[in-house]
């Protein structure tokens, strides 16, 4: 496991990202476990909202719909 301290700061605001959206999915209904593997599936659409500059309420609203 890398430690955090190793990974890139793009990395580290990916991860931040993807964690506020779980929160969002999580609030959308979704239970932490569901939110997270969710997350974990679409990882590479996930990470082009992400480059796309969504912010993470309109990326759980985007894996809601």
């Amino acid at each position: 496991m890398t430690k955090k301290n190793e990974l890139d700061p793009e990395t580290e605001a990916l991860i931040a990202w993807c964690t506020e959206v779980e929160g969002f999915l999580v609030a959308g209904g979704a239970t932490v476990s569901q939110a997270q593997d969710h997350i974990e599936e679409q990882i590479e659409w996930f990470t082009d909202l992400f480059f796309d500059g969504l912010t993470p309420e309109e990326a759980a609203k985007e894996a809601l719909a």
